[in-house]
């Protein structure tokens, strides 16, 4: 398999608990850069977030940031995408966060212009922010800044919860109209309909390299990595990814903790 694009997600893909990359990740993506092949990232993350992460792999490709709703290049400063809910289906979103049913039971988290808008500060706040390096600002109401372009809308809260809140939202808004996804058991987020990595990958690959899908590689651990799964010609999840990502995928490496990157690098690119 002619292989020219290798697209890595961040979290739990190539970065585990220590929030970094490790020596042995580092060392195999170098090798394949040496071989031509072009590595970029695509992750949920702020762009802000990810921009560390592109210095450690020493790409040279826009980041794939917000799930496909934000691409821009460090390295350029270019943003050659920007996909932003709605006012109106934000508001609406707002709105439903704050039956009874679920206002005690979720955190939310509103991205404007790379910057990260909050109600109050919590714990689960207070961890986001260390693991992604960016300072929340503390707002009054949500809906107060709806005015500005919101890139992406966050809601965190337990398993079950999270996994209700997905079923439930899709019944009301199908993806032609909002794009729903979950990029961690507890994490829901909620973008532009046109926005997913799936587009990002295929902008990156058809439009920047002139490449095939089939030319391309991708690594993933969860169900905001699914559209990009099955755009690639060779689809990879990592071992601690859900079964349902696992089955959509050609091959399973260790898990993140385990240098599964590593392992699928060595398994596939190096000859």
């Amino acid at each position: 398999m002619d292989i020219r694009l290798l697209v890595l997600d961040i979290d739990d893909t190539i970065a585990g608990k220590s929030n970094t990359v490790s020596e042995g990740v580092k060392k195999a993506i170098k090798l394949a850069q040496n071989q031509g092949i072009k590595v970029a990232l695509a992750t949920g993350r702020m762009y802000y977030s990810a921009k560390r992460f592109h210095d450690l792999i020493a790409s040279d490709l826009p980041i794939v940031a917000y799930n496909g709703a934000w691409i821009q290049c460090p390295l350029t400063g270019v943003r050659h995408h920007h996909f932003p809910v709605s006012s109106d289906i934000a508001a609406q979103l707002f709105d439903y966060f704050q039956q009874p049913n679920w206002s005690n039971k979720l955190e939310i988290h509103c991205y404007i212009d790379d910057r990260l808008y909050v109600q109050e500060i919590t714990e689960k706040t207070e961890i986001y922010r260390k693991r992604a390096g960016a300072d929340p600002v503390l707002v009054e109401d949500l809906r107060s800044i709806l005015a500005q372009e919101t890139t992406k809308i966050l809601a965190i809260g337990e398993p079950k919860s999270i996994g209700d809140l997905l079923s439930s939202l899709q019944e009301i808004y199908p993806r032609e109209k909002l794009y729903l996804t979950q990029s961690t058991p507890i994490y829901f987020e909620a973008t532009h309909p046109q926005a997913s990595k799936g587009f990002g990958v295929r902008f990156l690959a058809e439009e920047l390299l002139g490449i095939t899908s089939e030319q391309v590689m991708a690594i993933g651990d969860n169900f905001n990595d699914l559209e990009m799964l099955e755009y690639v010609g060779l689809s990879v999840a990592m071992g601690n990814a859900p079964e349902a990502v696992k089955a959509a995928s050609k091959w399973v490496a260790p898990d993140v903790e385990n240098d599964g990157v590593a392992m699928a690098i060595n398994k596939f690119l190096l000859v």
